[in-house]
């Protein structure tokens, strides 16, 4: 017994484990040598699943959802014969082949973006294991992660004026409404916005005021009349929207969204039943366009790059000097705000109308193409009709 108890301990010193090791785990990881069929109810605390679950029970929810989602992808590779079981899993077996391996997984279902976020919680579980001294193996030093430029998900502001403007299905505009409450709210995310129950915490009137679930970033956003006509409108009983009083939760709502919202266009019928068929004014159109559209436009406006990062919550500068800011002052983000939903709706900066809402010109389209859609307030009465033949000499 002595003699396997010393080439476990061989075996450990070998694997570079015994070092981030405490006695007691030493001892059981001994006594699970030893006796292999009583395994030890507590984990090893150097393999990888033990410390990234370790880890991720540290992050805010938002944040532990992606890292759950990261470990779904890793138990679903690790389960392909010949890989080792995630359960027993070690450090040294992510080695840089394993990670191409998982890499050509994973691109079956997932772009290059989103294959990067895992990389990303893997390679920090790493970082936290190497700084306990739990491993000194480092797989990321050749597996360089690099993103790819994402498509444009924004919309110009003579596309969102269509949108706003055309007349769609009566079904669609509670969808349509929806997605313009995310604008007037700069690009508030879905799930924020169906579990905000009030308007204000009692500290500032006439605001929302919350931490955005993806981040935990202290928001306090303006309620503009816009924003709050929308609100009234579809106001719940429970929650500040009647969303998750209708629906099982914010993704289901998120999924029936983006589906209508890229419908929204011109419909014809056809056949004896009357089919539809949709000619979508966005047929890519997604929750996302509110909030890149909204920075977008603001950047055209030419606001100041740090107000735009404040308005989508993104951190920039001295985090101690941004903490002060974003608790005691909003009047540049209230203000940026108010001047995009005033050029967007009404065709104003600073107060002068640049441009009349209604016209062509507003919508981006000729007078032929807005006529299509609706835009126009055509005419109710036909303009007079020259009369036929010589016009009468007069004396």
């Amino acid at each position: 017994m002595k003699s396997k108890v010393d080439a476990h301990i061989v075996w450990l010193t070998k694997e570079g484990m015994l070092k981030g090791m405490s006695a007691i785990d030493i001892r059981e990881s001994v006594l699970t040598e030893l006796n292999p069929e009583k395994k030890q109810a507590k984990e090893d605390k150097t393999l990888f699943l033990y410390r990234f679950d370790k880890y991720a029970a540290r992050m805010n929810d938002g944040s532990k959802r992606i890292y759950d989602h990261t470990r779904k992808r890793l138990e679903a590779f690790t389960a392909i014969e010949g890989q080792i079981p995630l359960d027993k899993l070690k450090f040294e077996d992510i080695t840089l082949d394993w990670l191409k391996a998982f890499d050509t997984f994973m691109a079956e279902t997932a772009g290059k973006n989103t294959r990067n976020i895992h990389y990303r919680n893997m390679r920090t579980v790493f970082n936290d294991a190497i700084d306990d001294g739990v491993t000194t193996h480092y797989p990321f030093r050749r597996f360089k992660i690099k993103s790819e430029v994402t498509p444009d998900r924004s919309i110009t502001v003579e596309e969102l004026r269509r949108l706003i403007f055309f007349e769609c299905e009566e079904h669609a505009v509670k969808y349509r409404d929806y997605f313009l409450l995310m604008f007037y709210l700069m690009g508030i995310n879905n799930i924020d916005l169906c579990n905000l129950k009030q308007i204000n915490n009692g500290r500032v009137k006439g605001r929302l005021e919350f931490n955005r679930t993806k981040t935990n970033h202290f928001f306090s956003m303006k309620i503009e009349p816009e924003a709050m006509a929308i609100i009234k409108k579809y106001r719940g009983d429970d929650y500040l929207l009647n969303v998750l009083e209708h629906w099982s939760s914010h993704e289901f709502f998120r999924r029936k969204l983006n589906k209508t919202l890229q419908k929204i266009g011109p419909v014809t019928k056809s056949g004896r039943g009357g089919k539809k068929e949709y000619e979508p004014l966005f047929p890519k159109l997604t929750t996302y366009y509110a909030r890149h559209t909204w920075a977008s436009i603001a950047a055209d406006l030419e606001i100041a790059d740090g107000t735009i990062s404040d308005g989508l919550g993104h951190e920039h500068g001295n985090k101690v000097t941004r903490g002060y800011i974003h608790k005691y002052s909003h009047k540049n983000v209230d203000a940026a705000n108010r001047k995009v939903i005033d050029w967007v709706l009404y065709g104003k900066i600073d107060g002068e109308v640049v441009v009349e809402p209604g016209t062509p010109k507003f919508f981006g389209l000729t007078k032929k193409e807005c006529e299509k859609l609706g835009l126009l307030k055509i005419p109710t009465t036909e303009p007079e009709k020259k009369k036929r033949g010589r016009p009468k000499k007069t004396a």
